[in-house]
């Protein structure tokens, strides 16, 4: 999937819009705004490139972005690390209109090694392995009980974006689902910018920009923030409610690939339930 106009005009118009000028010290001028946020000169000016230039890459026709470039649209709009990364990946050299999308290959296979790490942690920790376009690829017993079974789901089908919006059960599950939503937008956003040529993101993003107006609105909100760390909440039929940790690790020699666990603190209400969910009740 090259990146289109649309993507790189979206994505800086509303960081633009996001900004207060007040906040920044930038007077009303002589003409009132119109719209909120910076205007185009001011960015260009924050970031020390000429207003033609900031336009031309505000339009997606500049050819390349120096790096220093980037750095200093970053911090004239005030982007997050993500946000950052997300920006010099769109503005990367695009492919010429005409040239094939690459081959998107098989989709990538869990090293034993790593199965056999979330099997050892199976009993306490539900674990899951993330691919690219958030695919889910791997699982221990716990994961499944935790939350949905993903040997019952055809493999195309095993992917993140694609159950938070498209399977009702997600919603059941999560009473903070509003947040996961949130999330979840903005991680395949940011796949987006890691995987500029990827069919797979691709076909998942238009998927859900067709079929779930929820996706439609969170996505053209242009938000860009992984979360690899923070609080989950369950709504367990059987186990009841449930508060989780969850970290997530890159697999350095599995390129594209995820670790994300799940712990409860210890001694909680919580990780008492996963013991009954895991079929190892605690021995009064």
């Amino acid at each position: 999937m090259g990146h289109s106009e649309p993507e790189i005009k979206g994505f800086l118009t509303s960081r633009r819009a996001a900004l207060d000028p007040a906040e920044l010290g930038l007077p009303d001028g002589v003409v009132r705004r119109r719209v909120r946020g910076l205007r185009r000169e001011e960015v260009a000016q924050r970031a020390g490139i000429s207003v033609d230039y900031y336009t031309r890459i505000e339009q997606g026709r500049a050819p390349a972005v120096s790096d220093s470039v980037v750095d200093g649209l970053a911090r004239a709009l005030r982007l997050t690390p993500s946000e950052h990364t997300y920006l010099r990946n769109i503005t990367l050299p695009r492919r010429r209109a005409g040239e094939p999308e690459p081959d998107p290959g098989p989709r990538p296979r869990v090293r034993p090694e790593i199965q056999q790490l979330l099997n050892a942690m199976d009993g306490t920790v539900p674990a899951y392995v993330y691919g690219p376009a958030m695919d889910i690829l791997a699982w221990n017993t716990l994961g499944t009980r935790l939350g949905i079974d993903y040997a019952a789901i055809p493999e195309e089908r095993r992917n993140g974006p694609l159950l938070v919006f498209l399977d009702p059960r997600l919603k059941e599950l999560h009473p903070n689902w509003a947040e996961i939503a949130d999330d979840t937008v903005a991680g395949l956003r940011a796949e987006t910018g890691r995987h500029p040529g990827s069919s797979r993101v691709c076909r998942v993003t238009h998927e859900l920009l067709d079929r779930s107006e929820e996706f439609r609105r969170r996505w053209e909100a242009q938000a860009v923030q992984e979360r690899t760390r923070g609080v989950k909440r369950f709504r367990h039929p059987e186990a009841g409610e449930l508060v989780l940790r969850f970290e997530a690790f890159v697999l350095p020699a599995d390129p594209g690939q995820m670790l994300c666990t799940y712990t409860a603190d210890e001694g909680s209400a919580t990780a008492e339930a996963l013991k009954v969910l895991a079929g190892a009740a605690a021995v009064a």
